[in-house]
């Protein structure tokens, strides 16, 4: 999706093709959401997901919202990092309110577009930004989440025997340390205002990933798990690109799709890999129902914050 097709996103007006495309969209949405999540219930009985939820730890569950509400926090928090490169000096309070806003939206909508669309034409109205530099920084945000995602995948990797011995040490290694040199050396020479606070953004994409790992890690633990952790945790990272793939709602089904998938190279209990997923899609959601309310009060942005001024350097 091109940026202009993003911005478009955000924008209040639409022509008749616009409005066309997003019945189209919503059309997709519960097609291919509901056709994913009927496939894993027909795998799974609901009742064995409701029978695992219901019986859950309560306390556990509790501490599951906990960390990944922790986890939006570390996410707002690497944004604001991408948004001081290009000197756009946020107040903390605006920021957070702004992205709990776009990550109802990227809930609601396919592939997270929607909520980057309208941060992106927000942050232009009123700073007066270009929309390539919010728009490159909202990307640069995603990608330090991709390469964490990475390295805590290869680490997990290292943990779990069998796959450990199937692929090897030294390729996942090696892609990561290849990898990770090929993309701070590009991001310097070609995007380098963008890398002025990189390494600080790329620690927190970590907090953000492993906030999420102890997600799922008290979910596990709601349910009296004793066996090993990092096969569930290595299932929930790959999964979690799922969350960038258009046309679900907000990477429902297609999570749980790719853990029921995984269950059996993995050696995971079918009902507790969709447990874990559908549970922490579930948590996702209650989550992102927080920004709602500026999803009708936008006006509210801004409440009790000093006057918007024109905080570019440039």
């Amino acid at each position: 999706m091109t940026e202009d097709e993003i911005i478009d996103e955000g924008t209040e007006h639409k022509t008749w093709k616009g409005k066309l495309w997003s019945v189209v969209k919503i059309i997709l949405i519960i097609v291919v959401t509901g056709g994913l999540l009927y496939w894993v219930f027909s795998k799974v009985p609901f009742v064995k997901f409701k029978d695992r939820l219901v019986h859950a730890n309560k306390a556990w569950v509790a501490a599951a919202v906990l960390c990944y509400f922790g986890s939006m926090l570390f996410s707002a928090w690497r944004l604001l990092s991408f948004f001081k490169s290009i000197g756009l000096k946020l107040d903390y309070r605006f920021n957070l309110r702004l992205y709990f806003l776009g990550l109802c939206y990227n809930v609601l909508l396919p592939g997270g577009i929607g909520g980057d669309g309208y941060k992106i034409y927000l942050l232009h109205k009123n700073y007066k930004l270009p929309t390539k530099k919010v728009f490159w920084a909202i990307l640069f945000d995603r990608l330090s989440g991709f390469w964490a995602i990475g390295m805590i995948t290869v680490i997990l990797i290292i943990l779990i025997p069998h796959i450990s011995d199937l692929v090897g040490l030294r390729v996942p290694v090696s892609l990561l340390v290849v990898g990770s040199i090929v993309y701070y050396v590009v991001a310097r020479k070609f995007f380098r205002e963008y890398t002025h606070n990189f390494f600080a953004a790329h620690l927190k994409a970590i907090g953000v990933q492993s906030m999420q790992l102890l997600c799922i890690v008290c979910l596990l633990l709601a349910q009296d798990f004793t066996g090993k952790f990092a096969p569930y945790l290595l299932s929930f990272l790959i999964s979690a690109l799922a969350s960038i793939i258009p046309f679900s709602l907000g990477g429902g089904g297609v999570r749980d799709a790719i853990f029921v998938n995984l269950a059996k190279p993995f050696h995971l209990t079918a009902d507790m890999a969709v447990y874990l997923s559908f549970t922490f899609y579930l948590i996702s959601i209650v989550v992102a129902l927080l920004g709602v309310y500026y999803v009708f009060r936008t006006d509210r942005l801004q409440a009790g914050l000093p006057a918007i001024e024109e905080t570019s350097e440039n």
